[in-house]
């Protein structure tokens, strides 16, 4: 970690706790004990059992806190749907995370199981070494680290959304709207059975206002809101060459290579500061005064960045890292054309395939992208086929012969950050931490369930409360407990929006 970023850190850990994270660190050993409890269930959405194992598991921490409580069946893994009611409400707030984990290739995990959590006293990718005792402490240090699957996407934040209820009740400041939980099983598979169930469910998801608790908080541990998330299409790009692979000293200079002309067409999509040439990509996107503002207020430490990846330039698509993931990006995520290395061969190969993936803002409709690149492709000199292979007929009567095939269109979304409602997220976590929270406009990554945003019709904002150095999606996910303790303090202000 950066100085900059670890100096912002230990300044926001020295200000004094919210009431929430006070009582979450006096009650350290009851609150990691139910959170081992929950990711020592596994957890992978294909796991059927396991899966509606811990959905039960949850129904009855969310009952024993008074919550009503029911498992809302889908075509897929069931929703685990709570409610509770506050006293002289006119607003419901929904808060929305997923209990399911990504899938686990065991051989990667430094543990016996992902689904038989650690105790760290740090890192492990800086030497941290276990600890004993994991679940029969009662004392936590806050650079300790549990290692478990799902450990911070998305396990942590329910367990903290029952923690804050227990203090809330403790310290006798219950949420100021109604509270609903929606719980998805399927997150990480796509949330294929999200959005069609809500032509089952609408009535008991109404909202003014959903709050989705997953993904890093900013890395200067303030309280962080994230207005909307880029959404992405993926394609397939495979370059036709001659039909089987030619001796490169006996057809080369004379038959066309597609590696080469796959490079090429790549070439021709981007220009040398990393923007983006597809005919109208950037249309629509605009930014005013307040956009650029809130744009700038956000403290990345870009240098310290440019050190840890070690880059020597970075891409002028924006003026800077947060300008950049407001606009749609081009990103070549893998190359084939033959062999390399040991197994590298003199051949003129057959074809060249790039793996690309576009990610798509609120301006850029995942179809209207489509179209502009395929346009662009044809304008390359390019006969374009789509979800097939080319004939042979069809390669020998154009010059240039492409397959383009697109895959997981997901949206973006984005909400105001001038709602009413979201403006009244904000003032809450002022008042709260007494500093303003960071507020990101877009965040990078994709969320499968910004359809369900859109169908449901209400604003969401994303309160993300993990570390970001937590390693999610691979081996060894982790969650810091300082970050997890925090998280109580953040969720529980956010239930306490005024009304």
């Amino acid at each position: 970690m950066s100085p900059f970023f670890l100096s912002l850190m230990l300044s926001a850990a020295a200000a004094p706790p919210h009431p929430a994270e006070a009582y979450a660190r006096a009650h350290q050993g009851q609150i990691v004990r139910e959170l081992v409890e929950a990711l020592s269930i596994p957890d992978v959405a294909a796991d059927r059992p396991n899966i509606r194992r811990k959905a039960e598991f949850l129904r009855g921490r969310f009952a024993a806190r008074g919550f009503e409580v029911e498992i809302l069946e889908t075509a897929g893994n069931p929703l685990v749907f709570a409610r509770m009611g506050a006293a002289d409400a006119s607003r419901t707030l929904l808060l929305y995370a997923h209990y399911d984990g990504q899938p686990v290739d065991p051989s990667g995990w430094k543990q016996e199981s992902p689904f038989k959590p650690i105790l760290r006293n740090g890192k492990m990718d800086d030497g941290a070494q276990e600890i004993s005792g994991l679940g029969a402490l009662d004392r936590y240090e806050d650079d300790w680290r549990i290692y478990g699957r799902s450990a911070s996407d998305d396990t942590s934040p329910i367990i903290a959304i029952l923690a804050a209820i227990d203090a809330m009740k403790a310290t006798k400041t219950m949420p100021t709207w109604n509270i609903k939980v929606i719980l998805d099983g399927e997150e990480e598979a796509g949330s294929p059975s999200l959005v069609p169930a809500i032509s089952l469910y609408r009535d008991k998801l109404a909202a003014d206002l959903m709050l989705i608790l997953d993904g890093p908080i900013h890395p200067t541990l303030r309280p962080t809101l994230v207005f909307g998330a880029r959404g992405i299409v993926t394609a397939a790009i495979t370059v036709y060459g001659p039909k089987m692979g030619l001796h490169s000293g006996h057809y080369g200079n004379w038959v066309p290579n597609p590696g080469m002309r796959l490079a090429q067409l790549l070439a021709s999509m981007k220009d040398e500061d990393g923007r983006v040439k597809v005919a109208g990509y950037y249309d629509g996107i605009t930014f005013s005064e307040e956009d650029r503002k809130a744009l700038a207020s956000v403290p990345d430490d870009e240098a310290a960045l440019i050190q840890l990846f070690s880059i020597g330039s970075v891409d002028k698509v924006g003026a800077s890292l947060q300008e950049a993931l407001q606009y749609p990006s081009l990103n070549v995520r893998g190359l084939s054309s033959s062999y390399v290395g040991a197994l590298a061969r003199t051949i003129i190969p057959d074809s060249a395939t790039a793996a690309i993936d576009l990610r798509l803002v609120k301006e850029s409709a995942a179809r209207d992208i489509e179209a502009k690149l395929l346009k662009h492709i044809e304008s390359q000199g390019y006969f374009v086929v789509q979800e097939r292979d080319a004939t042979e007929a069809e390669r020998l009567s154009h010059r240039r012969t492409v397959r383009v095939d697109f895959s997981g269109e997901t949206n973006a979304y984005r909400t105001d950050p001038g709602d009413p409602n979201a403006v009244k997220l904000t003032r809450a976590l002022r008042n709260a931490f007494g500093v303003d929270p960071i507020r990101i406009r877009t965040s990078g990554g994709t969320v499968p369930i910004a359809p369900f945003i859109d169908a449901l019709g209400f604003p969401a904002v994303s309160v993300p409360t993990v570390n970001f150095d937590n390693n999610q999606h691979g081996e060894n996910e982790n969650v810091r407990l300082g970050h997890f303790f925090r998280s109580v303090g953040i969720i529980a202000a956010a239930m306490q929006i005024e009304n």
